[in-house]
C-alpha cells in the first residue's frame, strides 16, 4: 500500500535542516588551537578543506581531530575512505581521550554562546525554504521530529532564533546516546505507528545504511539529503536504488506526494 504522507517525520539537523560549516570550523579551530596549544595559530586557509571533508564525520570527537589530520598534511582521498582508521590512529598516538575531546568542544561551544550569543547564531545558515516548509508540517497531522548527533540544547536555540518552538520530547541529540536507528524504533513505540508511516531524511549514508539493516524497520522510508554533508560518488550509489531514495532540496519543499 502506497502512502502519500507519513504520519511521523524525523529529519537529522546538520546538513538537512542547517547548514553549521561556518560555525563547524570556527568551534573547531577554537577547540584545537585549546588542546594542542601550538605558538602558531590555525590558519583561515584551511577551512575549504575542512567544509570539503566534513562529510566523513559523524560525532563531535572527531572534528578537532579531522582539523588535526588536515594540519599534519594527510591526503584528503585517505581521509575521505579511510576516515576511522585515521582518526583512530591520530588519538591512540597522541594520547587523547575521545569524550574529552568531544567534552571541550562541547564547553568552547557553551562558552561562546554564553558570552556573545548573536554572533554564534550568525555563523548557521539555513537551508533555502526548509524552515517554511517545517511550519507547514508543524502545523499539520504529521508529528515531527529531530534525530541529531548534535547536542538537543544547541538546536533548540537555533530554532527558537527562527521563533519556532518545538514541542517537548521532539528533539533527540546527542545526549540521548544511543544510534539513530534506535530513536526511529522508539519514536514508532512512542506513537504506536507501523513502520512505513515513518519516513527519515539524513545527510549521511552511513547513518540510512544502519536503518535498512533492521529487521523491523525495513517498512520505513529512508531518504538521503542530497544537499547535505555528502559526496557525489555517495548519491550516484543510490541511482538504482529503491530502498533509499535521493531527496532534493526542491522536492523536500513540495508536498509529500511528490518526494517519490
Amino acid at each position: 500500500m502506497s502512502h502519500p504522507s507519513p504520519t511521523i517525520l524525523a529529519l537529522d539537523f546538520d546538513g538537512v535542516i542547517c547548514d553549521g560549516l561556518i560555525e563547524y570550523f570556527q568551534t573547531t579551530k577554537r577547540t584545537y588551537e585549546k588542546i594542542w596549544n601550538e605558538e602558531k595559530p590555525v590558519s583561515d586557509e584551511i577551512e575549504p578543506a575542512f567544509h570539503r571533508l566534513r562529510t566523513v564525520i559523524e560525532t563531535g570527537w572527531e572534528m578537532p581531530i579531522l582539523l588535526r589530520a588536515i594540519i599534519l598534511g594527510i591526503a584528503e582521498e585517505k581521509i575521505l575512505y579511510s576516515w576511522l582508521t585515521v582518526a583512530n590512529q591520530i588519538v591512540e598516538s597522541e594520547g587523547l581521550d575521545k569524550k574529552n575531546l568531544s567534552k571541550q568542544l562541547d564547553t568552547v561551544r557553551d562558552e561562546w554562546i554564553a558570552s556573545d550569543l548573536e554572533s554564534w547564531l550568525v555563523l548557521h545558515r539555513f537551508y533555502p525554504g526548509v524552515i517554511q516548509r517545517i511550519r507547514q508540517i508543524l502545523a499539520s497531522s504529521t508529528k515531527f521530529y529531530i534525530v541529531t548527533t548534535k547536542e538537543g540544547r544547541f538546536v533548540k536555540q537555533l530554532f527558537q532564533q527562527q521563533k519556532i518552538e518545538l514541542p517537548e520530547n521532539t528533539i533527540f541529540g546527542k545526549e540521548y546516546k544511543r544510534p539513530k536507528y534506535e530513536t526511529l524504533r522508539e519514536l514508532l513505540e512512542i506513537n504506536a505507528e507501523a513502520p512505513e508511516n515513518l519516513w527519515f531524511v539524513e545527510d549521511r549514508l552511513e547513518a540510512l545504511e544502519l536503518v535498512r539493516q533492521q529487521a523491523d524497520l525495513q517498512a520505513v522510508k529512508l531518504y538521503l539529503a542530497d544537499w547535505g554533508y555528502n559526496t557525489q560518488q555517495t548519491r550516484d550509489s543510490l541511482r538504482d536504488r529503491q530502498d533509499i531514495k535521493i531527496l532534493s532540496l526542491e522536492r523536500f519543499e513540495q508536498d509529500f506526494s511528490t518526494w517519490d
